[in-house]
């Protein structure tokens, strides 16, 4: 396709060599944020109510709970001041809840489901699952567990 063209005017009739027309740039969307940066905003932390209702539906002690969230209590008090908690604290409020979850689905009842995770596991090897998934690794294998149990598997 031939790109149009129009004539410049230099004045009293004449014309200077045909010049192509540009087409005015669409306006494009504006720059996509690297995803880290979504992130970073987007997780800020989560609101210290939330470690509040993980803890009621768990239904551990305040101490039962910072001490398998791997936390002091008076990291707990500076949180409940500031009225959020960090992103990594919030990583494992998310996981432990999220466990809950799986565990809920599974059995079909708050409490089974809270019974299940405060009992030590044969297919954890005697473990506790709450106690076990103080770490990614752990929780990761407690997630495994429960999907053994979902599809049938035994533990």
């Amino acid at each position: 396709m031939k790109p149009v063209t129009k004539a410049k005017s230099v004045g009293r009739g004449k014309t200077t060599a045909k010049q192509p027309v540009t087409a005015k740039k669409p306006k494009t969307a504006p720059k996509k944020s690297p995803p880290e940066k979504k992130v970073a905003v987007a997780l800020p932390g989560l609101a210290f109510g939330e470690f509040e209702a993980l803890r009621k539906q768990l239904d551990l002690s305040l101490d039962e709970l910072t001490a398998r969230l791997g936390l002091s209590r008076d990291t707990v008090a500076q949180r409940k001041a500031a009225g959020r908690l960090t992103s990594d604290e919030s990583g494992k409020v998310v996981c432990f809840a999220r466990l809950l979850g799986h565990a809920v689905h599974l059995f079909g009842d708050l409490e089974e489901a809270r019974q299940w995770l405060k009992t030590p596991q044969r297919g954890l090897h005697g473990a506790v699952p709450l106690d076990y998934a103080k770490t990614e690794i752990g929780a990761q294998e407690v997630e495994n567990l429960l999907s053994q149990l979902n599809h049938g598997s035994p533990s």
